[in-house]
């Protein structure tokens, strides 16, 4: 082989390279973060329900009642880490932390079976399988009331492009109060499992009034006879 030919190899083989880095970098899919702290909150209802009125007196009354929504669970949090160039061992040669925070974060009852190739919006057949493997049937707070809205911005979802207001959606509370700019979560599929899916935030005042990079819901298991816990397992994808 000449001198010519040669350095026209080593160029090629230095294209496919450069190639396969760059494909490898923009397209990784999500991973399993590691959960570094964990405290639970549940509402108590403090209100008595007393009443005392003489009698030969009819009272007129509006109750209000709010009860603990069981059959659902939520998450909210912030995120840290670094972009890193790390061997299988976890050695690392060289880090970035990032600024800001910007991408999504997948939550399944799937243990390491996601197709992400597949993954797009549920369809209404999907929803209908959710409701009925989680017990959920036709009742008021199931997972297609919930999720009862299709506004939401587009995003790429491990590399596949998720169009502008197509998939079931919802919003969680900023200050105590509904809205539907922040927080935006949908529910995707890979055709087989469902995955709930929160768009990033930086640092915005969430449910509490504290500031969260994302908060989302899932559903537990809705059965009367339940009375375990449904584990989720996380994955986050930085933009």
């Amino acid at each position: 082989m000449s001198y010519k030919e040669k350095k026209i190899v080593l160029f090629l083989f230095s294209i496919i390279v450069g190639i396969l880095f760059t494909v490898t970098f923009i397209f990784a899919l999500p991973d399993n973060p590691e959960i570094t702290s964990i405290s639970n909150s549940t509402y108590s209802n403090t209100n008595n329900g007393f009443i005392n009125i003489s009698g030969g007196v009819i009272a007129k009354i509006n109750l209000t009642a709010n009860f603990q929504n069981t059959r659902w669970k939520a998450f909210a949090g912030n995120i840290t880490g670094k972009y890193t160039l790390s061997d299988s061992t976890g050695s690392t040669i060289f880090d970035w932390t990032y600024s800001s925070t910007t991408g999504k974060i997948y939550s399944t009852r799937a243990s390491g079976s996601i197709t992400w190739a597949d993954v797009n919006c549920s369809s209404d057949t999907n929803l209908t399988d959710e409701n009925t493997q989680l017990f959920f049937g036709d009742s008021s707070d199931n997972i297609t009331r919930t999720f009862d809205d299709t506004t939401h911005s587009p995003f790429s979802a491990a590399g596949n492009t998720i169009y502008v207001n197509t998939c079931p959606t919802l919003n969680t509370y900023r200050n105590n109060v509904s809205q539907d700019t922040d927080f935006e979560e949908m529910i995707l599929s890979d055709k087989i499992y469902s995955l709930y899916t929160t768009i990033l935030e930086d640092d915005t005042i969430g449910y509490d009034g504290a500031l969260y990079d994302f908060q989302m819901i899932v559903p537990e298991n809705a059965s009367s006879a339940w009375s375990a816990s449904l584990a989720y397992y996380l994955y986050v994808e930085l933009d």
